[in-house]
């Protein structure tokens, strides 16, 4: 430890060093060249263009030769080019030379209008950290009804479900579960605790504006926690949202879902949105003839008010978020009824509900005079009451949290060199029943963390951050993160990071999937403060390659990333015995071994394929020995098509996609204690699954989509053993390598204005 702790710092006495020479006085400026169709086919430069960054009022004009010029701003990066008679165009600026901007003459016929729009899954050549952007056209592809749904059509997330009682679902990243991950709702962290398990199925995706994805350690500002990655949702904003939204959805295993959404647009700089999200499903489901259901019942009511805040001019802008929720899960055998058999033998059943209350705020300013200069302070309270029991085990847990955060941004010189530093404070109050064991606890963490920018937006950007936290129960640590990428040559960046992630371990919320089971869960204590463990500690390094060609004219995305997790303390999950589960500090070697290669290209107009392998390498020293992780495929293959027809005038048009997910062999966990009709192999087979979608625009207002999963209808054999004496010492639904339900078909609707 004392070799890595000079090792740090005489990396970060070097990036320093490396960056000085590097800093300019100049203000950064934009360049560009405007030029419209003559009507013969060639274009020609326009003159007295307007071209301004959008919400900004200062405006610049091309020249005779189409030329323009603009500082760049560092608070959007969208520039505007607007001129009479032709279409305004709004671009994502990611160089100084942006090129030829061709602008379109203003057209009422009816007739195609052929534009060439971003990507709804974006990978920035000039990002720093390697983040993959998923918009809300993206989720749209695909039944997307929550967020745990959301990323069917995405291959940077690996998406599995946990048992094969709850049906809830778990996302990967780089082979690592969940709880290495860093959930954040606008950077303000959101599921953790209590909410691990199942609370990606409680923000609907028909609020989600955008999705940023990034792989490895993220910055220092949203906290010490992240191991593997982050995953931001940006929600619809009241103020610039459309003013209604509607969406109904029904499939073959009667479930229902409504979502709606209404904006108010106050005055010219206050807007407000109410968004109401309820869903049921009420079939009873068995088709593998088990005795248990295939899929939970459930009832959700989710009510969101958001209010938004904004004057450019005076720099202020400000949300106010309040969201409630009430969920309710029922499963188990067919014949259960609650009312009569909870916690009884009659027969085996399950019930989780869940209320949740969410307060949060952020609230910015930007110095008129300085634009690259702000400060801001996000605040959220989160009230999280869930009472659950699985067959004979209970399990309640009740979860308040507070969590605050001051933000300073500003440049050191010009704004290729940028600093942020901050300070927060969260508090986290658990109290949880396991069976009749009663435990409580309060977490405090006090953090302040720095962090230094640059970015030369055509050659070498860098983040170097630190922090450093005090928790009340892991004690004071430091947690350093740094990326930087290079421009290799034209349109290619190579792209590396590491940084160190801490986190208290929630054995029981992250792991809740156990108790619906037959084994017993053994706690192997370690003189930890939290369920006697220490806390988890890993490093994270990784490196990324990305290049955009065009190939036969049309352009082709190849990258390819490898990254690397090292544990060096980390609460192991045993469960190579069948008779129980066993939590222990890791006593010995941890990793895992994460490598992916993407390939997007359009095949034909508006034609495009996506295709993804990934291999993983992950093993852990268990006490019996060292072994690869349980339920994890070596080898994973994606492949989505995705196709449209030109869009006509009012808007119409057809979208088609299907999309591939094939995984291979899983290790499962030893069963070989049982006997042997409770045994199953060592390994599983591979599968595929086949998901696939039409859309059918009718207008710019209303659009009707018909869909199915697992089209080719594999499900998994004996996905629950024991189930025959779900009582019996046999019982568990744990070891989940493929689908329970069937070939599932939707129908759904939206309409907005």
């Amino acid at each position: 430890m004392h070799l890595l702790k000079n090792s740090f710092n005489k990396l970060i006495l070097f990036a320093i060093l490396f960056t000085i020479p590097l800093a300019v006085t100049s203000q950064i400026t934009i360049s560009g060249t405007v030029v419209v169709n003559n009507g013969s086919g060639t274009a020609v430069a326009q003159f007295g263009v307007h071209v301004y960054w959008q919400d900004s009022t200062a405006v610049v004009l091309t020249n005779k030769e189409g030329n323009f010029k603009i500082p760049f701003n560092n608070n959007t990066k969208k520039l505007v080019v607007s001129h009479p008679g032709y279409q305004t165009d709004t671009l994502d600026v990611n160089r100084p030379n942006i090129g030829k901007i061709l602008l379109q003459k203003e057209i009422n016929l009816e007739e195609v209008i052929v534009r060439n729009n971003i990507k709804p899954l974006q990978k920035s050549l000039f990002e720093v950290q390697n983040v993959v952007t998923v918009d809300s056209r993206e989720m749209l592809k695909a039944a997307c009804c929550n967020l745990s749904e959301s990323f069917e059509t995405n291959p940077t997330v690996d998406v599995n479900i946990s048992d094969a009682v709850s049906g809830a679902k778990q996302i990967q990243m780089l082979g690592l579960d969940s709880p290495y991950l860093l959930f954040t709702q606008e950077n303000i962290p959101s599921i953790r605790g209590a909410s691990q398990i199942y609370g990606l199925s409680f923000i609907p995706g028909s609020w989600i504006e955008s999705i940023q994805i990034t792989k490895g350690s993220g910055g220092v500002q949203n906290g010490y926690e992240s191991i593997s990655g982050q995953i931001n949702s940006e929600l619809v904003k009241p103020l610039s949202d459309k003013l209604l939204f509607l969406n109904i959805y029904s499939n073959n295993y009667e479930r229902y879902e409504f979502n709606g959404r209404f904006n108010k647009k106050i005055s010219e700089n206050l807007g407000t949105g109410i968004y109401v999200h309820g869903n049921l499903r009420n079939g009873t489901i068995d088709n593998n003839n088990d005795s248990f259901l295939d899929t939970p019942l459930a009832e959700q009511i989710n009510l969101m008010n958001r209010w938004q805040y904004m004057d450019s001019e005076k720099g202020w802008v400000s949300f106010l978020t309040l969201h409630y929720l009430k969920d309710k899960k029922n499963t188990g055998q067919r014949n259960f009824v609650p009312e009569r058999d909870k916690l009884t033998t009659n027969y085996w059943g399950s019930e989780v509900r869940s209320n949740r209350l969410d307060i949060s705020s952020k609230v910015g300013y930007v110095f008129p005079e300085l634009p690259y200069q702000s400060i801001g302070i996000q605040t959220s309270y989160n009230i999280h009451d869930q009472n659950s029991y699985y067959g004979l085990n209970q399990y309640n847990i009740k979860q308040n949290s507070f969590y605050t955060n001051l933000i300073f941004n500003s440049i050191i010189n010009n704004t290729q060199n940028k600093i942020k530093a901050g300070i927060n404070y969260s508090n986290d109050y658990y109290d949880e029943q396991v069976n009749g064991l009663r435990l409580g606890r309060n977490d405090n963490t006090i953090g302040s963390f720095f962090e230094y920018s640059y970015d030369s937006l055509e050659k070498l950007s860098l983040v170097a951050g630190i922090r450093m936290d005090h928790h009340n129960k892991l004690g004071n640590f430091f947690t350093p993160r740094f990326h930087i990428r290079y421009s290799l040559w034209d349109k290619a960046s190579l792209r590396g990071s590491f940084g160190k992630g801490v986190k208290g371990a929630n054995i029981f919320a992250e792991n809740q999937q156990f108790f619906a089971s037959s084994r017993n869960l053994e706690i192997i204590e370690n003189s930890g403060k939290i369920y006697g463990l220490k806390p988890e500690v890993a490093w994270n390094f990784g490196i990324s390659f990305i290049q955009k060609l065009y190939l036969w004219n049309r352009v082709l995305d190849f990258s390819a990333d490898f990254y690397s997790t090292q544990f060096q303390d980390q609460v192991v999950i045993d469960w190579e015995d069948p008779r129980k589960i066993s939590f222990y500090n890791l006593e010995g070697k941890s990793y895992s071994n994460s490598l992916q290669i993407d390939l997007n290209y359009e095949i034909v107009q508006n034609l495009d394929i996506r295709a993804t392998y990934k291999y993983y390498d992950i093993r852990v020293d268990y006490r019996s020995g060292s072994l690869t992780k349980p339920l994890q495929p070596k080898h994973r293959f994606f492949t989505n098509l995705s196709y449209e027809t030109l869009r006509k005038s009012n808007g119409s048009q057809w979208r088609f996609d299907y999309t591939l997910h094939w995984q291979g062999e899983q290790r499962l966990p030893s069963t070989s204690l049982n006997p042997n009709e409770y045994q199953l192999a060592s390994f599983s087979p591979s599968y595929g699954l086949m998901n696939t979608q039409v859309t059918r625009v009718f207008s710019k207002k209303f659009e009707v989509y018909i869909g199915g999963e697992n089209i080719a209808n594999y499900t998994q054999e004996m996905a629950i053993l024991g189930s025959d004496d779900p009582f019996g010492p046999y019982f568990d639904s744990t070891i989940l390598y493929a689908p329970v339900l069937g070939s599932t078909y939707y129908v759904g609707l939206r309409y907005k204005l």
